[in-house]
């Protein structure tokens, strides 16, 4: 045989291997099962917000609602509700929304959470006006001048009285739009508890109407207080109180407990959010 098509013939065959050696997949190994990765964060609820107006105040601001969560246990928190006078417990309540609206998946899927950051708009844009010198009175009622704490169904009076002063209570229990938004709200949400952010007396209250205080309040009352290293107070008892929304809430079955900061001006943000995530957990 020619010794040149011998040559070409080896050639094209070193060529042919070649190319299968580097083109030619390797066998597969073994497939091996890899566990999965552990985690010791818990298991959150979907992440979901949502922001709606429940109603509106006398002076047609909006009151609203933020809402996080789909669990089973509603939650309802709730700030602003003397205005301006006390405008840290509002302060605290939107520090609330923004930090849930970052971190969702703190929230257990167990609970959905709701927060009324402010009940009276009106009271509070009084603190927020750079001109006018509003008094405490003025910032801390709505304007119908009624103390929207003296206006729920719970031993309601038309007077009631507030630090030695005495103050109107509206016409009739929820005769205040702020009020009567509240009491719907609850009415369609049915929450499991209630907490209501208030100032100034460094105490976690709990609270009753005519049946006295049930025992999950009190319960509640320990666990955020414990968390938040604030005092826990069985009965308001500095001065006579009539119509409060706490009490309202304990005379149809659900626990509510008023957190008063220690201070005006502080939101006391590590304390209540220690509070917060302890009565989350509860429920």
């Amino acid at each position: 045989m020619n010794k040149y098509i011998i040559a070409g013939a080896l050639l094209t065959l070193g060529v042919v291997g070649l190319a299968m050696w580097v083109y030619w997949p390797a066998p597969s190994a073994p497939a091996v099962a890899v566990p999965p990765v552990a985690s010791d964060t818990p298991t959150a609820a979907i992440a979901t917000s949502t922001q709606s107006i429940i109603g509106t105040s006398v002076e047609a601001r909006a009151i609203e609602v933020y809402t996080f969560g789909t669990g089973p246990n509603d939650l309802l928190f709730v700030g602003g509700v003397h205005g301006g006078y006390e405008a840290n417990s509002v302060r605290l309540a939107k520090a609330m929304i923004e930090e849930f609206q970052l971190r969702p998946e703190v929230i257990p899927e167990s609970v959905t959470v709701h927060i009324i950051p402010v009940l009276n708009p009106d009271g509070y844009a009084k603190a927020l006006d750079p001109v006018t010198n509003f008094t405490d009175q003025a910032k801390r009622f709505n304007a119908n001048r009624v103390d929207l704490n003296r206006n729920f169904a719970c031993k309601w009076a038309p007077e009631s009285s507030w630090r030695g002063q005495t103050v109107s209570a509206g016409s009739a229990p929820f005769s205040e739009p702020e009020a009567a938004a509240l009491r719907n709200y609850v009415t369609t949400v049915n929450p499991k508890a209630a907490v209501f952010w208030h100032s100034v007396a460094n105490n976690v209250y709990a609270s009753e109407c005519e049946q006295g205080i049930l025992p999950s309040t009190l319960l509640l009352m320990k666990t955020y207080a414990t968390a938040a290293r604030y005092g826990q107070v069985e009965k308001f008892d500095a001065y006579p109180i009539t119509g409060d929304a706490e009490g309202w809430l304990a005379s149809i079955g659900i626990p509510a407990v008023t957190v008063e900061l220690e201070t005006r001006d502080s939101i006391e943000w590590e304390r209540n959010w220690a509070g917060v995530m302890a009565t989350l957990a509860l429920y």
